[in-house]
């Protein structure tokens, strides 16, 4: 049998301490040399030569990608709270519908107004697309 150990003989080894504290010291001595510099530079040469960003004020050129435009288009007509409730609110039916309306379906009159109610609301939100993208 062969003694196999994971610990090879002390002439072989590199102390952690000094030798890997003081690597490790130098190593954060210069990354902070080097934020001290780019701090100095950026007290006598600051960026952003125009005025503050206002979060309230929106360019009239900025737009949402394509499958937001029509939300981006419907907080044009109704307040803000209303405009971020309405979405959350259908999503959070959306995903509860299945468990709230558990009977079997036999009505087919109810089935054509949920059809038809369906139908409306994807021209609506199509409708709001395309023109949120004019």
């Amino acid at each position: 049998m062969s003694d196999i150990s994971p610990v090879k003989d002390e002439g072989e080894t590199i102390p952690f301490f000094p030798d890997h504290v003081i690597t490790e010291a130098k190593v954060v001595l210069g990354i902070l040399a080097l934020v001290v510099i780019i701090g100095i530079i950026g007290m006598f040469a600051p960026v952003g030569v125009e005025e503050p960003a206002d979060p309230l004020n929106t360019p009239a050129h900025v737009k949402p990608e394509w499958y937001f435009l029509a939300l981006y288009q419907i907080l044009k007509f109704v307040p803000e709270t209303v405009g971020v409730l309405i979405p959350v609110l259908g999503v959070i039916l959306v995903a509860l519908w299945p468990f709230i309306d558990r009977k079997k379906e036999t009505n087919t009159k109810a089935r054509n107004i949920r059809f038809v109610i369906t139908i409306i609301f994807v021209i609506f939100f199509i409708a709001m697309t395309i023109w949120g993208g004019m």
